[in-house]
């Protein structure tokens, strides 16, 4: 090989080690380009450790993007702000940490900071000159600015190309996260307004089932109704048929007994097989007369159906009128030897509608309990409430409604003392062990009524007819 020629084997130092100069200065230069490729490695850590913070929403993500940038540029303050009308879902829009890491309370509080988020807001990031000592990142999405990031460098020289490089990287990845953690955020607001709505929905369906089948049952409810007025139409005009014309004939034949009687007399001592005669006849008559009267009013007031409800069942379909404003119990305690009849049952289911009437309008209670007590040798009605009433109160009052003469109004209490007498029981007024009144109505079993219709009287016959 020649003298003064280049060996053509010979190793270039700077392009293996990427350091230009052999001289002494190598050393300086490797020292410098190491602490570049660390600052560089912790960055790009930063930006790993930024972007997994997206769930946590939009502040944290800022915050760790904006000190992953402080720490880069060794710098005293980083501001990160976002233009408006981009990421409009993104709060807050504007961060900053100071040289420790910290998040500044009022990013904008120094003039140039508010100068240059004013900038950043209004959509403009403007390169920094060479010797300024800020530093401005866009931070773009979809190739739109959508904000910026400033800092204040506390290098030992101007921030070279690969730590702008580096900055930019982390900023345009800022905006990425920022957009899928804006993206999460709605996202999450949408399925909790999803999961609102699916509850609301599911509880609309219940209250709609639970309506169908209140519904099905009124529907089924007037479908009796309507047959109980159909039988009742019948019953009545049976009734009719009976008294306007059965009836009269059995007057009529009474009538012509009692003549023949007075005749019979008048024929002498010859006479008295036949006045025995009409005698029985008379009687035949007037008990003819008592069963159509009876017939009468039983179909005046036949049960609703084939099968009449029993009392207990009665006074739970009158607690269940009641329940929508007032909570009411029934509760029984034995059970009928034997059926009371209709009659009896309407009296006492009369006497504890009247009951409740009171209570929910005049009491202010807010419940109240039925009980039926089955006993062999009497039956007893009891409707209590844990209202403001007072039974000393309730028994001067059903004195003054029994000897006062009035219009039919406010005799509540009256009407109540006179169902019990008419089925042969008693009423009390007690106080309740649940605070307020407790209504009694005692009942000896087998139970005595008053007659539908008194007895025939012959002297009344021609005036009913």
């Amino acid at each position: 090989m020649t003298a003064g020629q280049p060996s053509p084997e010979r190793p270039d130092l700077a392009l293996l080690t990427g350091i230009r100069s052999g001289k002494r200065s190598y050393y300086r230069e490797f020292v410098r380009s190491d602490e570049r490729m660390q600052r560089t490695v912790r960055a790009l850590d930063s930006i790993s450790r930024a972007l997994v913070r997206t769930g946590e929403g939009p502040r944290a993500l800022l915050e760790e993007v904006a000190r992953a940038a402080g720490n880069h540029l060794s710098a005293p303050w980083v501001v990160l702000a976002l233009c408006d009308g981009a990421l409009l879902r993104a709060r807050p829009r504007v961060v900053g940490v100071d040289r420790r890491g910290q998040a500044l309370e009022r990013p904008d509080g120094l003039p140039v900071v508010a100068d240059e988020v004013a900038r950043i807001r209004s959509g403009s990031v403007p390169p920094a000159g060479p010797d300024d000592a800020l530093v401005r990142i866009p931070m773009t999405l979809e190739g739109q600015l959508v904000g910026g990031l400033v800092a204040v460098h506390d290098l030992p020289a101007a921030p070279e190309p690969g730590d702008i490089s580096v900055l930019r990287v982390l900023a345009n990845q800022a905006a990425v996260a920022l957009h899928t953690s804006e993206q999460y955020q709605a996202g999450l607001a949408l399925h909790q307004r999803a999961q609102r709505l699916y509850d609301e929905a599911t509880e609309q369906n219940r209250n709609l089932t639970e309506r169908t089948r209140e519904l099905r049952a009124t529907e089924q409810r007037l479908l009796a109704a309507r047959q109980r007025e159909l039988l009742d139409a019948e019953r009545h005009r049976i009734a009719r048929e009976l008294h306007d014309s059965v009836s009269q004939y059995v007057l009529s034949a009474g009538m012509a007994v009692e003549m023949a009687r007075g005749d019979a007399a008048g024929l002498g001592p010859s006479a008295r097989a036949l006045g025995a005669q009409l005698d029985r006849a008379k009687d035949l008559t007037q008990q003819a007369i008592q069963q159509l009267r009876e017939a009468i009013y039983a179909l005046h007031h036949a049960a609703s159906g084939e099968d009449p409800a029993s009392l207990p069942e009665l006074l739970s379909e009158l607690a269940g009128q009641y329940r929508p404003r007032l909570p009411v119990q029934v509760r029984v305690e034995g059970g009928p030897q034997a059926s009371l009849g209709p009659r009896p049952d309407h009296e006492l289911v009369r006497i504890a509608g009247e009951a409740l009437f009171n209570v929910a309008n005049h009491s202010g209670a807010t419940r109240a309990v039925i009980r039926l007590r089955y006993r062999p040798d009497q039956l007893l009605l009891a409707v209590a409430d844990d209202g403001n009433g007072d039974p000393v109160t309730l028994s001067r009052l059903l004195r003054i409604e029994r000897n006062a003469v009035t219009d039919g109004r406010h005799r509540g209490l009256a009407n109540m003392a006179a169902r019990a007498e008419k089925v042969g029981g008693t009423i009390a007024f007690r106080r309740a062990r649940i605070g307020g009144v407790r209504i009694e109505v005692r009942i000896p079993l087998p139970v005595r009524m008053e007659p539908a219709y008194p007895p025939l009287d012959p002297k009344t016959v021609e005036e009913t007819s």
